[in-house]
């Protein structure tokens, strides 16, 4: 497979989902029919579309975020909420409905259980996604998860490879994925739960994964919370880099840490080691504070990241 080398500009598109969380932390889930009192409650932006834009956007790329929210009091906290990451929102649409929510519950480890709620993320339509791909000369990535219509994912991927960008997906939340989807996918990086779903229960063995990446097309990437990465070459060669060791307090949005800064990296021109390198430690430091975007690292941090990385 031959990828695309996209411009040197820097420039993300995300075509992908935005969510409002609503996080209620407590000591243990409750069992079936079970009431629990939690130890605190937190509204925030979420959406695996979003979170991505924002890493991206505070590792130092610039983005455009592609998507559908709700004509609601949500929709409207997005796109502000958006924009003060200096998200272009453009092509954010506006459509009758709700936007959509994540209710998340967090236990004393940081475990995290979430249930995705759509709403109008279901409305970006294949010519929306098309547009805003077209509307940019100078995009490096664009980028695309699973709360989104996947025909909508698949056109926008279809554009950028006419153009020679390079594409990423996130298969998450995990599901069948389009066999018109997967052939316009440069970049595949679920986590392993994801990854166990996609291929009926493999686990993440070098053999696993090279079969998984011949099988796809694709390069792969495994993200393995506190075991860290897995990075299958395009020779089929696998390398495993090392999570940080830290402390959790709330996993939530940690791979979508990874992702946004992983591609934020290729966008800017790391290779792809430090590209790794630089979404492993973005991942890290988020799931040390609590929260989603709230817990990923400030703009000045992540310049320090990159820099490390460069």
């Amino acid at each position: 497979m031959v990828v695309g080398s996209g411009s040197a500009t820097g420039h993300v598109l995300v075509v992908g989902s935005t969510m409002i969380d609503l996080v209620a932390y407590a000591q243990r889930v409750p069992e079936a029919g079970e009431t629990l009192v939690g130890d605190r409650f937190q509204m925030g932006f979420g959406g695996k579309g979003a979170n991505q834009a924002v890493m991206a956007s505070l590792v130092g790329a610039k983005v455009t975020m592609a998507n559908a929210v709700g004509d609601d009091s949500y929709g409207r906290m997005t796109i502000e909420n958006l924009g003060s990451f200096g998200i272009d929102t453009g092509h954010v649409h506006v459509v009758p409905g709700e936007s959509g929510v994540a209710p998340i519950w967090v236990e004393a480890d940081g475990t995290n259980r979430i249930i995705v709620v759509p709403g109008a993320n279901d409305s970006l339509t294949a010519a929306m996604a098309v547009e805003a791909v077209a509307s940019f000369d100078d995009l490096s990535v664009v980028v695309g998860q699973l709360e989104v219509p996947q025909t909508a994912t698949a056109a926008a991927f279809g554009e950028a490879r006419r153009r020679g960008v390079t594409t990423v997906l996130n298969p998450a939340p995990a599901a069948e994925l389009d066999p018109e989807l997967l052939q316009v996918t440069d970049w595949l990086i679920p986590n392993e739960v994801e990854f166990s779903i996609l291929t009926d229960g493999a686990r993440t063995d070098d053999g696993a994964l090279v079969a998984y990446a011949e099988q796809t097309g694709t390069r792969l990437l495994v993200t393995l919370g506190g075991d860290g990465v897995a990075f299958v070459a395009e020779d089929g060669t696998v390398s495993r880099f090392p999570a940080d060791r830290v402390e959790p307090v709330d996993t939530t949005g940690a791979g979508d840490a990874f992702v946004g800064a992983f591609v934020a990296g290729l966008a800017t021109g790391l290779d792809v080691v430090s590209a790794i390198r630089l979404g492993t430690a973005c991942a890290g430091e988020s799931v040390t504070r609590p929260g989603t975007q709230t817990s990923f690292p400030s703009r000045e941090r992540c310049g320090e990241l990159l820099a490390a990385c460069s």
